[in-house]
């Protein structure tokens, strides 16, 4: 018994040393970029926040969807993952990413799309009865693209602020 209990466990502390150089270029490694984007989820739905025309994040004009999220080609964006509630996942099957989103938590996390198209965002974690519906969508476009529709979105933001309050 002991050494079917030793052995694999000395072989599990090797393996953990032998890879922690390969964890720490997946992981610890985070291009630096000044692209990123904040990712809220909460019972059912992902609130996906682009900083605004001011450059800063939770200020009255950033550019906020739910459940849709945009990306140019070819650059690196952070994505700061937070949960207003349960755990959820974060899941890009086709970009090899997943991560926890935990409620008091702010995890970051990075992504370099190489090629435009369309991709799912899901919920990897049972987070309550309407966990079937958590569903996004990631649109991949050309840097150009991207800008122009950034451009739109925050002038959106923009002209929805100087709009006078309704009688």
């Amino acid at each position: 018994e002991v050494i079917w209990t030793v052995v694999p466990a000395v072989l599990l502390v090797v393996l953990a040393f032998v890879s922690r150089n390969a964890w720490n270029v997946i992981k610890g490694q985070m291009p630096a970029t000044d692209e990123t984007v904040i990712v809220t989820a909460s019972q059912f739905n992902w609130e996906i926040r682009y900083k605004g025309a001011d450059g800063e994040f939770e200020t009255p004009d950033d550019v906020v969807t739910s459940n849709d999220m945009k990306l140019p080609v070819g650059k690196p964006f952070r994505i700061r993952l937070r949960s207003k509630d349960v755990i959820h996942s974060f899941f890009l099957p086709q970009f090899r990413l997943k991560q926890d989103a935990v409620p008091g938590l702010t995890i970051d996390v990075w992504v370099e799309a190489t090629k435009p198209g369309t991709y799912e965002i899901a919920c990897a974690e049972l987070c309550g009865f309407g966990h079937y519906s958590m569903r996004g969508i990631l649109t991949v476009m050309q840097p150009g693209e991207y800008s122009t529709w950034m451009a739109e979105a925050q002038a959106g933001v923009a002209a929805a602020e100087a709009a006078p309050p309704p009688p």
